[in-house]
């Protein structure tokens, strides 16, 4: 079984601010790991990593209408490139 590893950029205020310091923030699989993220990333866009950060967002309670409905969390991947590396996304 074939598990989807990065699964699109996310793109968000603060992920904009943080290209500027070579950082691109990407959706990542709920079972995907660091390694496999930077070697994904690596084959994806032909560029070196650096460091890969992985965050858990958890799923959010919302109400709508009189009534509660959860939006579904996901995990968040902060990949650093190297210096002179660069992402067009």
């Amino acid at each position: 079984m074939e598990k989807n590893i990065i699964i699109q950029p996310y793109i968000t205020e603060k992920g904009t601010l943080l290209q500027n310091q070579n950082q691109y923030v990407f959706r990542a699989g709920e079972r995907a790991n660091k390694i496999e993220i930077k070697k994904e990333i690596e084959n994806l866009y032909k560029v070196k990593v650096e460091k890969v950060r992985v965050l858990n967002k958890p799923e959010k309670t919302k109400f709508f209408r009189g009534r509660k409905s959860s939006r579904a969390g996901f995990k968040k991947a902060i990949v650093k490139l190297r210096k002179g590396e660069k992402i067009e996304l």
